[in-house]
C-alpha cells in the first residue's frame, strides 16, 4: 500500500508533495557525488566512507549555521536557488578555518507548504555549494510545518563535518608580531547583517529589480541575493603551499568580533581603513542608513570575507597562490602587540 493519509492532508501536510521533492532533488544531489560517497538519500542516516590515507592522528571539525534573514530577500525576489550556497558556505568557509578539508553536508528546510519545485530549488543550490567545496551531499530533511511558517516562507540550516590530521590544525599561537593579515575578497554581504540590511533598505516595500547607479546597473535584489563566497579550495592549496598560522571567516560582528578570534593573546590586528577594498554595497548601505564606520565594520564583512594570518616572508606567496587559485587576494595589514583585538587606522 502506497503511503497517503487524506487526514493529515487536511491538517496541511501533504507527505506525497515530500517523495516527489526528494525525486525532484536527486539529480542535483548526485552531482556531488565524490568516490567517498557510500549510499543514495532515502535512508535513515547518511553515510560516507572515510579515506585516511597520509593522516596519522585524525581530527574532526564540524560546523553548523543557517542562513538567516538573507532568506527574505529570496522570498521577495521570488528565487530560491543561490540561498543553498550560502548555507553551505557559512557552514564550510568556519571547517577551513581549523584547517580541515570538509567531507559531508547535511541540509534543513522546515517550510509552511511543501511545494516541490521550490524546495528543488533550494536544494540545487545546496548541491552547488557542496560542489564548490569538494563535499559530499549525504542527505537532509524537509519539515512541512503549516501554521508554524506561512505558506510563501521556509528556513535552511546546515550542518558539515570535514577532516584535518592533528599536525596540521591550525596553531594562532605560533602568530608574532610583524605577522601579516592577508584579504580575501568577499562577494558581497554574504549571509550576515541582513536585518540591518532589511531596516536601511525598508526592504518590504522597496524596488528590489530596479537598476541602481551605486552598484553598476545591478538591482538591489540580485546584488543582496550574491550568494555567499566559499573559500575551501583556494585554502586548501594554500595550506600546501605555506604555513598558515591562522584564519578568520568574518561573518556576523565584522572585523571586530571575528579577526580577534584568530589571534594570540597580546596581538591585535592593525589595518588602515583605506587598505579595505570596501564593495559598493556597503558604501550604498552605510550612505542610506547614515551609520557610523565602527558599526559597519562590527557588523559586515566590508568586502573581505575571510583573512589569514602568515609570517611576513610568506606573504607574497600566500598572494600569489590565492590569486592562482581564483581569489584576488592582498595584504590588508599586520600583526601589533596590544590588547585591542582590531586597530582600524
Amino acid at each position: 500500500m502506497k503511503s497517503y493519509s487524506e487526514s493529515y492532508k487536511a491538517a496541511g501536510v501533504d507527505v506525497t508533495a515530500g517523495y516527489k521533492a526528494v525525486e525532484l532533488m536527486k539529480a542535483h544531489v548526485a552531482r556531488t557525488k565524490t568516490a567517498a560517497s557510500f549510499d543514495e538519500i532515502g535512508g535513515f542516516g547518511g553515510m560516507i566512507s572515510l579515506d585516511l590515507t597520509g593522516i596519522e592522528h585524525p581530527v574532526l571539525v564540524s560546523g553548523t549555521d543557517g542562513v538567516g534573514t538573507k532568506l527574505k530577500i529570496a522570498f521577495l525576489m521570488d528565487r530560491h536557488d543561490t540561498v543553498g550556497i550560502d548555507c553551505v558556505a557559512m557552514c564550510v568557509n568556519d571547517i577551513i578555518c581549523c584547517g580541515a578539508r570538509p567531507l559531508l553536508f547535511l541540509d534543513y528546510i522546515a517550510c509552511g507548504k511543501n511545494t516541490p519545485e521550490k524546495i528543488a530549488s533550494i536544494v540545487s543550490g545546496v548541491a552547488e555549494g557542496c560542489v564548490q567545496s569538494g563535499c559530499d551531499l549525504v542527505g537532509g530533511e524537509t519539515a512541512e510545518m503549516p501554521g508554524f511558517y506561512s505558506e510563501d516562507e521556509y528556513d535552511l540550516a546546515g550542518y558539515s563535518t570535514g577532516i584535518v590530521d592533528k599536525s596540521k590544525v591550525l596553531d594562532k599561537n605560533t602568530e608574532q608580531p610583524g605577522d601579516v593579515l592577508i584579504a580575501l575578497p568577499s562577494s558581497g554581504v554574504h549571509s550576515n547583517g541582513f536585518s540591518l540590511v532589511r531596516k536601511v533598505f525598508d526592504i518590504e516595500n522597496a524596488d528590489l529589480k530596479a537598476p541602481v547607479a551605486e552598484l553598476g546597473g545591478a538591482s538591489l535584489g540580485e546584488t543582496l541575493l550574491t550568494p555567499t563566497r566559499i573559500y575551501v579550495k583556494p585554502m586548501l592549496a594554500l595550506f600546501e603551499a605555506v604555513k598558515v598560522k591562522a584564519v578568520a571567516h568574518i561573518t556576523g560582528g565584522g572585523f571586530y568580533e571575528n579577526i580577534p578570534r584568530a589571534l594570540k593573546k597580546g596581538l591585535s590586528a592593525e589595518i588602515a581603513v583605506s587598505d579595505v577594498q570596501v564593495l559598493p554595497i556597503f558604501n550604498l548601505i552605510q550612505k542610506a542608513g547614515n551609520i557610523p564606520q565602527h558599526d559597519m565594520f562590527n557588523t559586515f564583512n566590508m568586502g573581505v570575507g575571510m583573512v589569514a594570518v602568515v609570517a611576513p616572508e610568506d606573504a607574497d606567496k600566500t598572494v600569489e597562490t590565492l590569486r592562482a587559485n581564483g581569489v584576488e587576494a592582498y595584504k590588508l595589514g599586520k600583526l601589533v602587540e596590544s590588547d585591542e583585538g582590531v586597530i582600524l587606522r
